[in-house]
């Protein structure tokens, strides 16, 4: 029996791409690229009849994926941090809704919430409607300082 190896780049780079669907997207895509480099190569091989043309063009796709493709698809796929939860609101102004003093917490609205909010050392105390910026947090309290013109 004699082995299509047009058809063995088709199905290798078919099973590639496969593994790459049930990971997930685990390996950022570089299985489907390089399979899909070798189902491409396979076809062309089957168009020229000749296993070595399909070889070359697998592995020409593939070193061209691994050379420049793969950089532009991972900064493609990259996701920017964006900040969460207490660590979006440190460096937000806020407006102060009740008197914060050190020796009695009070409260601050930052964007449409409402926060517990104390002094930061060395500032305060702030009446209500005075804007304050947040310099940390400290638990579920804000720590305020007064926001600079």
């Amino acid at each position: 029996m004699r082995v299509s190896w047009n058809g063995v780049l088709i199905v290798v780079g078919a099973l590639l791409v496969l593994i790459e669907v049930v990971l997930g997207g685990f390996s950022g895509f570089d299985l489907v690229l390089i399979g899909s480099s070798l189902v491409l190569g396979g076809v062309i091989g089957f168009l020229l009849h000749s296993a070595t043309a399909g070889f070359i063009a697998a592995s020409v796709l593939a070193l061209g994926y691994i050379a420049a493709g793969r950089r532009w698809v991972r900064a493609r796929l990259r996701r920017p941090k964006v900040s969460t939860n207490v660590d979006a609101v440190v460096g937000q102004r806020a407006l102060v809704i009740r008197t914060v003093a050190s020796h009695e917490p009070g409260q601050v609205r930052v964007r449409d919430e409402v926060w517990r909010a104390r002094p930061a050392a060395g500032a305060g105390p702030f009446d209500v409607g005075a804007e304050v910026t947040i310099e940390g947090v400290e638990g579920v309290t804000l720590l305020v300082r007064g926001a600079a013109s």
